[in-house]
């Protein structure tokens, strides 16, 4: 062994330490290739897919650190299926392809046992270098002759990664065999890249319990000690990937890639070389290219895209018009791939051919915004300079294209130019969503580069700027909200402007604007928490400031996580505080996050469980009727996966009701945090609207004139709200006097004359209007792609992809016609006809496989869902004899009303044979067959059950069909639900409303109250309402219900009865309610019984709410009943063995007690402010009371 060290020492460049392999430029080394990657599941019977690629290597010195490398007898190989039934086949075509490209020479720089610069011709493609990577990497290696084992950082295909190194000896054969491990999940600079994933903040906590991939790859080396020094003359290579929905234990998906080079011969080198010109490529590490471009789900041609976008484009406009969508996403997806591989002047001439057709510029405005680089900035920039497109379809389009595109420096400096285009600024909703994008492009440029530069948020912090120094409210809270949605660190002393106590020059802002700025801190309490928690907390603790702000910079402390000092701290300050709006919020949110188990809050909810402990016993006890918080979440640590939902109240003490409720949910799934939604609803003052103008009725809404909203307060909106997706603010609305006074102009029919919006509507319903739109909607794309040892990239992708569209055909008659104001259309005769449907397609495409732009393969997972909803029906309305009749037709067609399916494949796919793809079911068609009847611990079964439920008075069915198949622990569900015919034939359903019954249905009405009630007394009616739901046809006598409501005034007293009756031969079932008020002690009784002529069952509900001189103020509530259905009975005695238990939870005192049977009753007594006493009874338990 001595002897061998010794050579490899002396031949590897005498270093006494480190010996690396070396090539002798004056040789030639000619080695076999073979490498191999498959994907799938490993276990036996289940379908994978793989490729082999099998060649020569030939490498020859040019100068001393300089080599030439040459491939030859390139075969590639593919298999498709299951493993033993199906091997590897040859693709000749694909192999002359792959050859055309991989035989051309190579020239690299070697030295020391380390790749330098790769060169190779231009028109060599990206893919067929980073494969020539793969070869390479064989002698990307560290010998060391003193040590046996050893680590170091090092370069290799993978990136910049820890390897780990065994050496052993083999004395007799003077050979040396190398282990190498090489960690290529914590690359420091690792060859990877994810896409669309910049809006999911990542979780620390949770990717250090688990994560949904593990890669690992080990070298074996044999080393031959020669006269020239250390020889490879074999090496094999070894990657596997775990791949898993969640968090990996095993692993459901598994890439096993293997590559091995065995020596052939070594001759010496002729010193000829013909090369030709090559350019530098970059060295050993991977290098991303056109797989980037590359849609892993499809597959097809790209040169000359035009025609084949237009073909596209006009096939999905006429398949779609009257048809449904279920077979649209496939085309869509091949024209996102299209446009994205079309240059401008493509894009150019595309427009110029379908943007006169109204279908086809719909369509294609849709598609092009998937171009996610410079060129959808440039092809929009000319649009809207040009006026070609409406401030509808500029919004649209430009919300989607700056929210899909590629954060990159350049796209973030070309995406300025849209806010300094006057036709933006031209539409209200356009300069809005303009501005909002460019700070949702900001963000994620700042989640790429770090630190991002301020030169990106510049324009945002101009409009602020400017807006605070002429005042302009609209611009500041535009301005903030941008900034809010950007989250760059540079914007926060721009945001600190705007807060009173920590500028001085905030003091007389808007408190809208103040509310903003909190706001807009939001994604900074993530990127910069410390300089957060400074500001919040000082907003915090300024009494002086109005609730709603304080409520909002506590929403904001606790976004930073706070430690447990500064939560102390917080719950000293609410200890004191005097304003119950504010502790009421401040508290609920300590308390429900003291219970949060997601891991992101692991800290905090201990945090705060200690903080709710301090804080009980001052603030438990506030009423929900204040300002509240509620945060829940759940998270499984085996799937390390959770959700969290949380709600705010927010209340001022002046109004009765919570003027703003903030609604959002988070998913939390491998290792990041997905902020899906949330919406804001807020009311300028609850008290304007309730307590002036009564909104509460319909009548005097539709009542008040324009000239009432006058006295409306031009301060604040009367109304705002706002949306975000993925925790980026999309939309936001303000609705102040001046946008109702256009609301009321555009109602006004003798605004404009002819040229009025509602007049033309109108008009156009009376000729007979034709309703078509569509909405392809790329919701979700998520790649993630890493190197191979192969040279081949690895992607996991997710897109979801949905598609709407809607056909309305649509018909009115108007008598008289309406001249004034549209209120007139309550007192005229309308008659409407229509017919249409709606298609609404949803799909999840999830792929794990290799994906260049030559060949794919790998597992893809698709689901389904198809939604159709058919109409057609005749509405009758007489406002002034106030009747309403709906007439629906029978929709002849069986209809697929909902169906879903779901199944994955293992595919191939190869550009010189597109049309020969192959996709085969993982699961294989014979595992479907095994026996519904298999015995305990089987793991394959199929499952068909169908179900439908029939309604015979009106002539539908409902039916859904279910499968379910497994085999070896994984699952499918595919599940179609029918809408059939059935036998009755019927001409149609008819729906009356009418608040004048006939003579004849009063007499009815008057003679069943009679037996009912009151039977020595005259009756007098005062008819309310008559509804009618019935099923007609000429063969049969009419079948359904009627239902009427009407009242039976007296005094001191108001009665409401609502009669439901079966309408048909024979039929005598009836629901019979009745309803009492009694003004003295505001008592409120609701009577129930039904059954044959409403006598079967019974169930009497008494509320009261007593306020006497001499008593507490109370509020009573008694159930009782007499006869009742079995379930009934079953329900209520369950309820009551499980309220005990309940009560417990709640911290009620419960005791058996016996009480009147068939009664149910609770108390609430008013005891103290703040505080009552609670009593409730059922038959067998009672006095349970909490004060």
């Amino acid at each position: 062994m001595q002897g061998l060290l010794l050579c490899l020492l002396f031949s590897l460049g005498g270093k006494s330490k480190s010996h690396r392999y070396e090539l002798n430029h004056k040789k030639t080394y000619e080695y076999k290739y073979v490498g191999t990657i498959t994907i799938g599941h490993d276990m036996p019977d289940l379908a994978e897919s793989g490729v082999k690629l099998l060649c020569n290597v030939q490498i020859e010195g040019v100068s001393p650190q300089t080599f030439l490398l040459q491939v030859s007898n390139v075969a590639f190989q593919e298999q498709n299926g299951v493993p033993g039934n199906s091997g590897f086949t040859s693709s000749p075509k694909m192999s002359k392809k792959l050859s055309d490209e991989i035989t051309k020479p190579f020239v690299f720089e070697y030295m020391n046992g380390r790749v330098g610069d790769i060169k190779a011709a231009t028109e060599v493609s990206d893919t067929v270098v980073n494969i020539v990577r793969g070869i390479l990497g064989f002698f990307q290696v560290t010998i060391k002759s003193t040590q046996r084992v050893y680590e170091l950082e090092e370069s290799g295909i993978h990136g910049l990664c820890q390897s780990n190194y065994i050496a052993e000896e083999d004395e007799h054969e003077q050979t040396l065999t190398l282990h190498r491990v090489v960690d290529v999940t914590n690359c420091r600079q690792k060859a990877a890249v994810t896409v669309g994933l910049a809006l999911a903040s990542e979780n620390e906590p949770s990717k250090q319990r688990g994560d949904n991939i593990v890669a690992m790859v080990k070298y074996m080396y044999t080393v031959k000690s020669t006269s020239d020094g250390g020889l490879i003359t074999m090496s094999r290579a070894e990657e596997k990937h775990h791949l898993s929905t969640l968090n990996v234990k095993g692993g459901n998906s598994k890439l096993l890639a293997i590559k091995e080079i065995t020596l052939l011969k070594v001759l010496d080198s002729e010193g000829t070389h013909t090369i030709g010109p090559v350019q530098s490529r970059g060295n050993i590490i991977y290098k991303f290219g056109n797989e980037l471009k590359q849609i892993p789900i499809v597959m097809m041609n790209l040169e000359n895209p035009v025609p084949k976008i237009v073909d596209l484009i006009k096939r999905l406009a006429e398949t779609n018009t009257n048809k449904e969508l279920s077979g649209a996403s496939t085309d869509v997806i091949e024209v996102f791939q299209l446009m994205r591989s079309a240059s401008l002047e493509d894009l150019e001439t595309l427009w110029r051919q379908l943007s006169d057709n109204q279908e086809h510029r719909r369509w294609f405005l849709d598609c092009v915004v998937e171009v996610d680089d410079e060129r959808v900035i440039k092809f929009l920039e000319r649009r809207f300079q040009n006026g070609d497109v409406t401030a509808n379809e500029a919004t649209q389009a430009l919300l989607l294209a700056l929210n899909h595109l590629k954060s990159e420096l350049g796209t973030v400096d070309r995406s300025k130019g849209f806010l300094h285009m006057p036709f933006v600024k031209s539409n209200q909703l356009l300069w809005n969503t303009a501005v909002l994008s460019y700070g949702s492009l900001v963000y994620r440029l700042c989640e790429k580069i770090q630190p991002c530069p301020v030169t990106a948020v510049q324009p945002l912090l101009d409009i602020a700027n400017n807006g605070l120094m002429n005042k302009n409210e609209e611009a500041m809270v535009l301005a903030l909200k941008a900034l809010g949605n950007a989250g760059h660190p540079s914007g926060l002393k721009t945001v600190i402007k705007f807060l009173p106590g920590i500028s001085a020059n905030a003091v007389d802002l808007p408190t809208r604007v103040i509310s903003t700025a909190v706001d807009s801190l939001r994604h900074l309490a993530r990127r910069d928490p410390h300089s957060v928690q400074d500001i919040a907390l000082s907003l915090f603790v300024q009494k002086t400031l109005p609730a709603e702000v304080r409520m909002l910079a506590c929403m904001i402390l606790f976004k930073t996580r706070p430690p447990v000092a500064l939560v102390s701290t917080i719950s000293a300050v609410l200890l004191e505080e005097t304003d119950l709006q504010f502790a009421s919020f401040s508290y609920s949110l300590i308390k429900s996050l003291s219970n949060s188990r997601t891991p992101d809050n692991h800290h905090l909810s201990t945090a705060c469980n200690i903080a709710t402990k301090i804080l009980a016993p001052k603030l438990e006890r506030l009423s929900y009727f204040t300002s509240m918080a509620w945060h829940t979440d759940w998270f499984s640590d085996t799937f390390l996966a959770g959700v969290t939902n949380e709600l705010y109240m927010l209340k001022n003490a002046a109004d009765s009701m919570p003027t703003t409720i903030i609604g959002k949910g988070k998913f939390h799934i491998i290792g990041r945090i997905i902020e899906m939604l949330e919406v804001m609803a807020q009311i300028g003052s609850a008290d304007i609207l309730t307590h002036n103008y009564h909104f509460y009725s319909v009548n005097n809404l539709l009542n008040i004139q324009l000239a009432d909203w006058q006295s409306f307060p031009n301060s604040k909106p009367l109304f705002s709200g706002y949306a975000r997706v993925y925790g980026q603010e999309v939309f936001f609305s303000d609705v102040n006097k001046e946008v109702l006074q256009q609301v009321f102009k555009a109602i006004d029919l003798n605004e404009g004359k002819d040229e009025s919006p509602l007049r033309k509507f109108l008009k156009g319903l009376e000729e007979g209007a034709l309703w078509h739109w569509t909405k392809p909607y790329l919701a979700y794309e998520t790649r993630f792609i890493q190197a191979t040892c192969l040279g081949l990239p690895v992607e996991i992708s997710k897109y979801y992809l949905a598609l709407t569209a809607v056909t309305a055909n649509v018909k009115a008659q108007i008598t008289p016609p309406v001249q004034q104001h549209v209120m007139e259309l309550f007192t005229s005769e309308v008659s409407l006809e229509t017919n249409g449907h709606i298609s609404i397609t949803k799909d999840i495409f999830a792929f794990h496989g290799i994906n260049t732009e030559l060949f794919q393969f790998g597992s893809e997972l698709k689901c389904k869902a198809n939604v159709n909803i058919p109409w057609k029906f005749m509405l009758n309305m007489n406002g002034r004899e106030k009747k309403f009749e709906l007439d629906i037709s029978p929709y002849t067609d069986v209809t697929e009303v909902f169906s879903f399916t779901s199944d994955v494949y293992a595919v191939s796919r190869n550009i010189a044979e597109p049309s020969f793809a192959k996709r085969t079911p993982i699961i294989p068609i014979t595992i479907f067959r095994v026996s519904e009847s298999a015995t305990e611990g089987s793991q394959d079964f199929h499952l068909t059950s169908q179900f439908c439920a029939e309604s015979s008075k009106y002539g539908t069915a409902i039916c859904m069909e279910a499968q379910a198949r497994r085999a070896h622990f994984f699952d499918e569900y595919p599940l179609s639900c029918l809408a059939v015919e059935t036998k009755r034939p019927i001409e149609k359903i008819q729906i009356q409303i009418s608040a004048g019954p006939t003579k004849t249905l009063l007499n009815q009405i008057v003679a069943l109250v009679r037996k009912l009630i009151k039977r020595n007394s005259e009756v007098i009616i005062n008819p309310v309402v008559v509804m009618k739901a019935l099923a007609l046809s000429d063969a049969a006598k009419p079948e359904g219900f009627t239902a009427a409501v009407y009242s039976l005034p007296a005094a001191q007293k108001d009665n409401i009865q609502f009669i439901v009756s079966e309408v048909g031969e024979d039929a005598n079932w009836k629901m019979c309610t009745e309803t009492s008020t009694v003004n003295t002690f505001v008592l409120n009784q609701v009577h129930f019984r039904w059954g044959a002529e409403c006598q079967s069952y019974e169930l009497t509900v008494n509320v009261a709410r007593i306020q006497e001189p001499s008593s507490k103020p109370t509020l009573s509530a008694k159930v009782n009943w007499g006869n009742l259905p079995m379930y009934m009975n079953n329900f209520g005695k369950s309820l009551e063995e499980l309220l005990p238990f309940y009560s417990y939870l709640i911290g009620l005192h419960s005791q058996p007690d016996a009480n009147p049977d068939h009664e149910f009753s609770a108390k609430v007594f008013n005891a103290l402010p703040n505080t009552g006493d609670i009593i409730i009874k059922t038959p067998k338990v009672g006095d349970t009371d909490l004060r």
